[in-house]
């Protein structure tokens, strides 16, 4: 709240004015700096905060690496993904920042709100139709830019088939990564050429931009991707790396069930220690096939089994009728299951 002044402190300050005793530049440029006016862009407006768009990089970064791996194995090459960077910015700058001719998949995922956008730059489409149709090499410079005005000018249906699945793979990826935030379902719904014909956002409308650089080939391209802040409106409590590091949270029972599930296929050995022996190395070392050896423990007696370095069980020693050697599970020790 502001203070009032009395009559006299308004006289005197007028007295002080006049006389010349107060500097008028002084008193503005201090209320300036104690106002500190910043100012603000509202075609612009920032939604997410910092918190926030860290926890982004780091699904993003997931993203770039399963993305890699999985064109890597398609093209059969190494494919190189990294996050450049995560900015917001309004649709209408996402539009006129990439190419007038480029492929974009236009995608929702139910049951979050608003469509997402994958945008792949015109040359590194090329090298994935060359790539996919068999081609080993993209050939020389002159070669590339031929290809890259032709695709420039459009792509033929075959082309847009392979380059659909492209992008659907990608999408894949994108389910994927944000498993642990939100379940969502991606479904393409239009595969386009023309940025300029997609009417599906105002032009105002804030977007978080994701710019991925593509080490492909010895050429270094981009994949953009465009979600718009409605997608982001439910899930802002979950985007808090409080909340994600919060060891108090309960898991999720399906992420329990697919754990287990994974575990029951590892391999695991397990060793039935018979006895031991202790002796010198000298006896040792004049050690001859045809010696016996004998260990401390009789072969009536139970020979502990071992998980690792664990003891699990008791066991009996026994002979199956073809000859060979096993053990009977007597008892379980002190080991744990888990």
């Amino acid at each position: 709240m502001d203070q009032v002044l009395s009559q006299q402190e308004i006289d005197a300050l007028l007295n002080a004015m006049s006389s010349g005793t107060l500097d008028e530049q002084k008193i503005e440029e201090e209320a300036q700096e104690a106002t500190k006016v910043k100012t603000y862009d509202f075609r612009r407006p920032t939604r997410l905060n910092k918190e926030y768009i860290n926890t982004l990089h780091m699904v993003f970064d997931d993203f770039a690496k399963l993305s890699g791996t999985l064109l890597a194995s398609q093209l059969r090459t190494s494919v190189n993904l990294k996050v450049a960077a995560i900015e917001q910015v309004s649709y209408d700058e996402f539009i006129h920042s990439i190419a007038r001719r480029t492929l974009i998949g236009l995608f929702h995922s139910d049951p979050m709100k608003g469509s997402q956008m994958i945008e792949i730059n015109p040359q590194l489409c090329n090298f994935f139709i060359e790539l996919l149709c068999g081609g080993q090499e993209i050939g020389s410079d002159e070669a590339n830019a031929k290809r890259d005005i032709e695709i420039r000018e459009n792509f033929t249906d075959i082309e847009l088939s392979i380059l659909e699945e492209v992008v659907t793979d990608l999408m894949g990826v994108y389910q994927q990564v944000w498993r642990d935030i939100v379940k969502i379902d991606p479904v393409l719904d239009i595969i386009d050429t023309n940025p300029q014909l997609l009417q599906t956002m105002s032009p105002n409308e804030p977007v978080v931009l994701v710019t991925f650089t593509v080490d492909l080939l010895d050429r270094s391209t981009f994949i953009n991707l465009c979600i718009p802040y409605i997608f982001f409106e439910g899930i802002l409590d979950k985007l808090s790396i409080r909340n994600w590091f919060d060891s108090s949270k309960d898991n999720d029972e399906d992420d329990s069930a697919e754990l287990k599930r994974n575990l029951n296929g590892v391999e695991m050995t397990i060793e039935a220690i018979l006895g031991g022996a202790k002796m010198d190395l000298a006896d040792f070392l004049n050690l001859e096939v045809g010696d016996v050896i004998k260990l401390d423990k009789k072969t009536s007696e139970p020979v502990e089994t071992y998980i690792g370095e664990q003891p699990f069980y008791t066991t009996k020693l026994g002979k199956l009728s073809n000859g060979q050697f096993a053990v009977e599970l007597i008892d379980k020790m002190e080991g744990e299951e888990e």
